[in-house]
């Protein structure tokens, strides 16, 4: 038996886990789909049922494997995706939204968001997000690769305060957002979404990380997992095409860290003592 994963709630009060699936590089290559398709069916058999793409993301190649991967299990899935920021005018949101829904094959995005800031104006993309929600094709919308200027900057537009998430770069290696952004977003029930959770699995090889994964007979990745857990409002977003991979992520929930582990893991990768710029892959 697996442990319980742990939810975290949006504004709306819709729980969703704290650790899902994400989808980046996914829907590229013809060869790989079906072991991708396959993963995300696992990881969904497993309670991670939050699945996380975008417009962008093999340009709509990976909404179709998700389309495929939760087809007959709509659902059970809290969907995610992203508009690509030079697509998030008032008319072309809405006509991103409509091509993402029907690369997915569903009617409704769980929750959409603003993939980074471009050229168009927030009060403009906000009016585009608050009618597709009006007109049920999304749940909710957010905003990705946001600093607190930008979130603060948001929260003026009108209906700006209806964000439900800031999704943005977040491990252990990529502490900044510890400093500002992300008690910021605490302290208004702002969820953050942290991709690339393992740093494209660069973390991994860390000595450091290696040396406390074996005192748990875990994995570096599932460490790097738990430490994102381990926050309050925070959702990761593991991306793999590796069907025991997902099954490693998903036992990341069980792993219980001492404070003296945690410790050392903060002397290895120290969190911020400053403001840093808000970093993006």
């Amino acid at each position: 038996m697996h442990d319980p994963i742990p939810t975290v709630t949006l504004p709306s009060d819709t729980a969703v886990p704290a650790l899902g699936q994400g989808t980046w590089n996914m829907g590229e290559k013809a060869a790989r789909a079906k072991d991708e398709i396959a993963s995300l069916r696992a990881g969904l058999d497993l309670g991670m049922t939050l699945v996380d793409t975008a417009e962008m993301y093999g340009e709509g190649g990976a909404e179709e494997i998700v389309g495929q991967a939760i087809e007959g299990r709509r659902d059970e899935v809290f969907v995610v995706s992203k508009v690509y920021p030079m697509n998030a005018s008032r008319r072309g949101a809405i006509e991103a939204c409509e091509r993402s829904l029907k690369r997915m094959k569903i009617d409704r995005i769980d929750l959409y968001l603003l993939h980074w800031r471009g050229e168009y104006r927030l009060a403009e993309t906000v009016a585009a997000f608050e009618a597709l929600k009006a007109a049920g094709k999304i749940g909710a919308w957010g905003v990705s690769n946001f600093d607190v200027d930008d979130m603060e900057e948001l929260l003026a537009v009108p209906d700006g305060g209806n964000v439900a998430t800031n999704q943005v770069l977040y491990n252990l290696g990529r502490r900044g957002i510890e400093y500002d952004l992300l008690p910021w977003c605490q302290e208004r029930n702002i969820p953050i979404m942290a991709y690339s959770p393992i740093e494209q699995g660069r973390l991994v090889h860390h000595p450091e990380l290696i040396h406390i994964a074996k005192t748990y007979q875990a994995t570096p990745a599932q460490v790097a997992l738990a430490f994102l857990l381990e926050r309050d409002g925070v959702i990761a977003i593991p991306k793999t095409s590796n069907v025991q991979r997902v099954l490693e992520n998903r036992d990341a929930v069980s792993l219980d860290i001492t404070d003296e582990d945690w410790a050392t893991l903060d002397a290895a990768f120290p969190p911020p003592s400053r403001k840093k710029s808000l970093e993006m892959l």
